[in-house]
């Protein structure tokens, strides 16, 4: 079995985010070398222009689907989210931290049940503000959308960069 082998099967089947430490220490191989592998990996699947990636997020890493080959999986899988929750977190994302009262404002009644099934998800966090809750994604959305930061400012500048494609992409001319 080779080290880089080894470090591809705990990246693919881990649900969770991994460190060099945490896979070093459940395969018994060496940190340096599980570092070495980790990065050799992540080069081949960005060499290769692959579906799937090695996401770095933060200090650790997971082996998921490049955002931009979502579309494809929709025949195959069941979406997580509704359009109308995924529109709400988006509006979470981009106005965080932001109190429900105001979400209200700008997505209407349907807030309630959405903010619900994304705090049941894991996708958004709250804590109390007064009369109403006061909402921020979790690391579990940067992780699931890999934008691979936590901070709101990156958030926002992803969401405002996949805008941008989406208004690009509307604008061309479809090919038959």
């Amino acid at each position: 079995m080779s080290v880089k082998g080894a470090v591809e099967a705990a990246l693919y089947s881990s649900s969770e985010n991994l460190s060099v430490s945490d896979i070093a220490a459940k395969t018994g191989l060496p940190v340096e070398e599980v570092r070495t592998a980790v990065m050799d990996l992540r080069r081949e699947y960005e060499d290769r222009d692959s579906a799937i990636q090695i996401a770095r997020i933060g200090t650790e890493y997971r082996m998921m689907l490049r955002p931009e080959y979502s579309d494809s999986t929709g025949t195959f899988s069941k979406p997580e989210l509704s359009g109308g929750a995924l529109r709400t977190l988006t509006t979470i994302a981009y106005y965080q931290p932001v109190l429900q009262a105001e979400l209200l404002k700008l997505r209407g009644p349907r807030v309630y049940d959405d903010v619900h099934t994304l705090v049941e998800s894991d996708f958004v966090s709250r804590k109390r503000a007064g009369n109403t809750w006061e909402l921020t994604t979790t690391k579990k959305f940067a992780e699931y959308f890999g934008i691979g930061s936590t901070r709101i400012k990156d958030i926002k500048a992803w969401i405002e960069e996949k805008a941008t494609n989406l208004g690009d992409e509307s604008s061309q001319p479809k090919q038959e």
